[in-house]
């Protein structure tokens, strides 16, 4: 969209390029789509150093390199929701994990660090630096602080839906099967499986457990099919409906929480570990092997 070519007297070029970006519903754009709603005749580089004012000023947000974000103190601007930046900064991803679990009211806890899945790599600012570990796992944008959890491509598409936050604007996001199904995948990043075992518990009645019972197999790790199979279980649901997970072949017992060490209880008929008491072992991979 390009500008008319007229402002009002005295509408600085920059807050006339954020507005015309605002009314064109561009709240996150990048240098093209500026230089694309700039007046004709407006050079690229004249568009970059309106950029960089406007961001100097605070009245816009650069979120990584050639990427920007409106703020609220923009005529027509609007302060941007942190999921709608976690999901502008890397793409593809979508909302999952602890995040996804609050939107869908899962859990009562605020999570601090916005979560969310991806099939990229992503190297953070803070793996180009020395950092703590903790900093070096997260991306900090517009002041919100990201991680980006790598999942294989198949994976990352499994249960995805789009999710209106507001008017404006919506993410992807794992749905809520999709969302339980990862307390079982990667139970670590929860603090263990029984998270996942108290979701279950709590909200077991919503879920539609056909839906979860395909995704536990269409994931295509054993483990974590027995693993969710087990729990749903223990929560009452039927093994008539747990049939799929139940077929599924496993070589030798998985642990119900692979934090853990492998003590406890063998459940032969879900070759299942029981192994929820002790101390935790050490921290996993992005994604859950096995």
């Amino acid at each position: 969209m390009h500008t008319d070519g007229a402002r009002s007297y005295g509408e600085p070029a920059g807050v006339m390029l954020a507005r015309a970006l605002a009314d064109a519903g561009r709240y996150v754009f990048t240098i093209d789509d500026a230089a694309a709603a700039a007046p004709p005749g407006t050079s690229r580089a004249h568009v970059r150093k309106l950029l960089k004012a406007l961001s100097d000023a605070g009245w816009l947000v650069r979120l990584r390199r050639g990427l920007y974000a409106g703020t609220g103190g923009l005529p027509g601007g609007v302060d941007l929701p942190p999921l709608v930046v976690a999901t502008a900064l890397v793409t593809p991803s979508a909302i999952s994990h602890w995040s996804a679990l609050a939107h869908h009211g899962l859990t009562d806890q605020v999570p601090v660090v916005v979560t969310a899945s991806t099939p990229r790599k992503v190297v953070t600012p803070g793996m180009r630096h020395r950092a703590q570990a903790a900093e070096r796992s997260t991306w900090t944008a517009a002041d919100i602080s990201i991680r980006y959890i790598t999942i294989v491509e198949e994976r990352f598409r499994l249960g995805l839906e789009s999710v209106w936050l507001d008017e404006r604007f919506r993410v992807p996001m794992t749905d809520r099967e999709r969302t339980v199904l990862d307390l079982f995948a990667m139970p670590r990043i929860f603090g263990g499986v029984a998270t996942g075992l108290r979701v279950l518990e709590r909200a077991a009645d919503g879920l539609d457990v056909e839906r979860l019972v395909g995704y536990g197999v269409r994931y295509g790790v054993v483990a974590v099919g027995k693993r969710l199979g087990w729990a749903l279980a223990a929560t009452g649901v039927d093994e008539g409906d747990l049939a799929p997970l139940l077929a599924l072949p496993a070589s030798s017992a998985v642990p119900l929480d692979p934090g853990r060490p492998r003590r406890g209880r063998h459940d032969r008929r879900w070759t299942v570990i029981e192994n929820l008491g002790g101390e935790p072992a050490g921290r996993a991979d992005d994604e859950a092997r096995d």
